[in-house]
């Protein structure tokens, strides 16, 4: 655990969260956290497309992608009606969209920290990401509308969102697209894209991560307060929730044979929650929500106990039960 917090990326986090609560003027302009967070997704694509190239498609992998798609829909039909008992339907949905979708710096730190371990896992996982951004999504606008047309009203002037919009913003979003365009890059180059790419996606990763991760810091404080007044049901279930999906995800793996990094990353997948995807489809499909509660849910609680804590552990864990 020592080893895992002084890795300096994660001190850089927990250096920005100590900013922000110090209330100081240290701050990242938006356009250069953007690209950070595309660097970092064109990155991961180049890496997962050359580490595929070199194994290859195998039943192994249709099997991985397949529980990613698997616990896509699974989690967010556990989470709807145990937080229905706590909250009204639309925040109850779009809570339940918000863990049931993912974090794409939750799953890079997870690789960085594999990698710092020397565990191997498979490049096709930067495929599962992918494949696990938009059913939540998808799932929250259905049950939204369908709590519209329950209610008979269309809530102040919102009208039904249609699904066909839904799909297409799911499917064509820009950092999604990124990252499947440089895994497939990667998959075509191989080799030779590797040794061509290694100075932009291999030397400049470490850094360029520990920089967005003094970003996600910052914005981990700034949204502290939003939780302010939450039930302590809801603050429990931020910390909770995770852990009970990881352990589903480790079960599901298991079960599939997969080996231990795999599992650690679909772990990781399955317990953390979306604080850029899922928030801005919901302010405008679910315009009900209140965005203060999934969004300092999701990034002021479970975003960075899955930084400090929940990656070493779902690590520790995958490891203790598939071995190396």
């Amino acid at each position: 655990m020592m080893h895992t917090l002084l890795d300096p990326a994660i001190l850089f986090f927990v250096f920005g969260v100590l900013a922000g609560m110090l209330r100081s003027n240290l701050q990242i302009p938006a356009p250069i956290s953007r690209f950070l967070s595309l660097y970092l997704l064109m990155a991961l694509g180049l890496k997962g497309g050359f580490a595929l190239a070199h194994s290859g498609l195998t039943l192994e992998v249709a099997g991985t992608l397949g529980i990613a798609v698997l616990l896509a829909m699974v989690v967010p039909l556990l989470g709807y009606p145990l937080l229905r008992r706590l909250l009204n339907g639309y925040d109850a949905t779009a809570l339940a969209a918000t863990y049931g979708s993912v974090s794409a710096v939750t799953f890079i730190t997870t690789i960085q920290f594999l990698e710092n371990q020397q565990i191997a896992y498979g490049g096709h996982m930067a495929a599962a990401m992918a494949l696990m951004e938009s059913p939540a999504i998808i799932m929250a606008v259905l049950m939204a509308n369908r709590l519209r047309q329950q209610a008979g009203q269309t809530s102040g002037g919102h009208t039904p969102t249609p699904l066909g919009k839904i799909l297409h913003e799911s499917f064509t979003d820009g950092a999604q697209l990124l990252l499947l365009g440089a895994m497939l890059i990667g998959l075509l180059t191989g080799e030779a894209g590797k040794a061509a790419m290694a100075p932009f996606s291999v030397d400049l990763f470490k850094g360029m991560l520990a920089f967005f991760l003094l970003d996600m810091g910052l914005m981990t404080a700034r949204n502290l307060g939003g939780l302010k007044g939450k039930s302590p049901w809801l603050l429990a279930y931020a910390i909770l929730a995770p852990l009970a999906h990881a352990a589903l995800a480790l079960g599901l793996a298991s079960l599939a044979g997969a080996s231990a990094g795999n599992a650690a990353l679909l772990m990781a997948l399955a317990a953390s929650a979306s604080y850029i995807a899922v928030p801005a489809v919901l302010r405008e499909a679910i315009p009900e929500a209140s965005p203060s509660l999934y969004f300092g849910m999701s990034l002021g609680l479970t975003f960075p106990f899955n930084i400090l804590l929940g990656i070493p552990l779902y690590v520790g864990v995958a490891q203790a039960v598939l071995g190396r």
